[in-house]
């Protein structure tokens, strides 16, 4: 061979290597890009509650009666009693966004998620399940217990404003506000767990509570055992990510339509 010839093949690999090696990675990125949408949605988070709740007339998972009917029994927030004949059980996060979209009280985010979502009351086919729920609790037909599980990272401070106001009946008036844009825009760009942000997150709710009681009951220690206990609580039931759901020993793990509950409720009062 030449030495012209291998002078034109040394140059040929001189600049196709460099080039083969940009394709390389480039591909190399994509992949890792794609595998991890795939891991995000193996996962119980944010992503997976999409996946879940876009299934057409989903397939209720059973779980242990016995356990849920137990629920009752520990210290969690909770309305109503075990006899009833529809125990709800809602695993949440204030901070997370399935969990507002499953509250139906944030339309701005259940808009910009998909149309899958889009509440019915702006002309989509998406029945917020929580508030449901709480129709029936308020009606003397159903349970309910709300259990926290740190489903998206920022939801602890909120959670226990939570506690603290379920201490004097006003769960549900702390809860709406927390479940709307403004309280989720709060926990997740101002309060992120911070125990030093407790007075604007007590301004953010004088509406419902004292300001002065709750900046009280935020910046003690009073609640940090119970986000522990909760997030255990949550595991033994099966749960990795939120909003977690179970109708009587039905689970539904996502933010379902609650129209997709609606027969094992109506079942369970016959």
């Amino acid at each position: 061979m030449s030495e012209n010839s291998r002078e034109g093949k040394s140059s040929l690999l001189e600049k196709f290597v460099p080039a083969l090696l940009i394709i390389t990675v480039g591909l190399a990125f994509l992949v890792g890009v794609l595998w991890q949408k795939v891991e995000n949605l193996s996962k119980g988070g944010n992503t997976n509650t999409t996946a879940q709740a876009e299934q057409q007339a989903p397939q209720p998972q059973k779980a242990d009666l016995g356990q849920i009917k137990d629920l009752f029994n520990k210290d969690v927030i909770k309305f109503g009693d075990a006899d009833k004949k529809v125990i709800f059980v809602e695993v949440s996060d204030p901070s997370c966004p399935y969990c507002h979209i499953a509250g139906g009280l944030n339309p701005e985010l259940n808009s910009q998620v998909g149309a899958q979502f889009k509440l019915v009351k702006d002309g989509g086919t998406y029945v917020a399940p929580v508030a449901e729920m709480k129709k029936l609790v308020d009606s003397g037909q159903a349970s309910f217990i709300w259990i926290y599980f740190p489903g998206h990272g920022s939801g602890e401070m909120g959670s226990k404003a939570l506690y603290c106001a379920n201490e004097t009946g006003k769960f549900w008036e702390v809860h709406d506000l927390l479940m709307t844009s403004a309280g989720y825009d709060l926990l997740n760009e101002t309060v992120k767990n911070d125990k030093t942000q407790a007075g604007k997150l007590a301004d953010f709710l004088k509406s419902a509570y004292s300001v002065a009681d709750m900046k009280s009951c935020l910046e003690s220690d009073k609640y940090d055992a119970r986000i522990t206990a909760d997030t255990d609580l949550a595991s033994t039931l099966g749960v990795s990510g939120t909003p977690g759901f179970y109708v009587n020993d039905n689970s539904f793990p996502g933010a379902y339509n609650y129209v997709d509950m609606e027969k094992v409720v109506t079942s369970a009062l016959e």
